[in-house]
C-alpha cells in the first residue's frame, strides 16, 4: 500500500487502488469486476447476500468461496432460495466451503423471500438502482481516506431494503453493495479501472 493512501504501481505498470493489489484474487477482481454497473434481480441478489456474509470479515474470504456459496445457494436464483427449507437450510449450516453462520444463512433465505415479494414493484434492480447517486456531484477520490464507508445514500438504501424484510443489510453493508455493484465509483482518481 502507498504511503499516500494513493494508487499504486503493480508490476505490469497499472495503477491501482491499493487493495487491489494485495493479492492476486484482488488484482482479478479489482480490475474486472468491482465498480462495474451489476443489474438483474439474481445478480444483485447474490452481492447482497455476499456482502451480508462478508459482514464482519475480510472481503478476500468471501471472494475466495464464492463458487462454493454458488453452488451451496443454487447459483443464486431468488426462486430457488426463496424455496429452501430446513433440511436446505441443516444442508448450507453443515457445508464447510461456505461461511456456516446461522443467522447470515437465514437471512440469506428471509432476502430470498423479500427479493421475490419486490417484484410486484419493479424487482430488486429497480429498488437499489434507484438509490444511485448523480455521479456528477461525487468528486473522484483521490486517496483512500476520501472513501467513506456509508453515504446519505446507502443509508437510506439500507432502510429500504430493511422496510421490504430484508436482513443483515446496514448501511456500511449497503454501501459496500453500492460500490461492488458500481452505483458509486470509488476507484481513485488515478486508478486504471476508473
Amino acid at each position: 500500500m502507498s504511503e499516500s493512501g494513493g494508487v499504486v504501481i503493480g508490476e505490469d505498470g497499472l495503477a491501482r487502488c491499493p487493495w487491489g493489489l494485495s493479492t492476486p484474487d484482488y488484482v482479478a477482481y479489482h480490475d474486472t469486476e468491482w465498480g462495474r454497473p451489476v443489474h438483474g434481480d439474481d445478480a444483485l441478489f447474490e452481492r447482497v447476500c455476499l456482502e451480508a456474509f462478508q459482514s464482519g470479515l475480510s472481503w478476500i474470504t468471501i471472494l475466495r468461496r464464492r463458487e462454493t456459496f454458488r453452488a451451496a445457494f443454487k447459483g443464486f436464483e431468488i426462486d430457488a432460495v426463496a424455496g429452501f427449507t430446513d433440511t436446505d437450510r441443516e444442508r448450507l449450516l453443515a457445508d464447510p466451503g461456505i461461511i456456516r453462520n446461522r443467522a447470515k444463512v437465514d437471512a440469506s433465505i428471509a432476502n430470498a423471500l423479500a427479493a421475490r415479494a419486490l417484484r410486484d414493484e419493479g424487482g430488486l434492480d429497480a429498488l437499489v438502482w434507484s438509490f444511485a447517486p448523480d455521479p456528477a456531484t461525487r468528486p473522484a477520490p483521490r486517496t483512500t481516506a476520501d472513501v467513506p464507508p456509508t453515504s446519505a445514500e446507502s443509508v437510506a438504501l439500507a432502510k429500504a431494503l430493511k422496510a421490504h424484510g430484508f436482513r443483515f443489510v446496514g448501511p456500511t453493508t449497503a454501501y459496500a453493495l453500492m460500490q461492488a455493484c458500481g452505483l458509486v465509483n470509488d476507484h481513485l482518481a488515478d486508478c486504471s479501472a476508473r
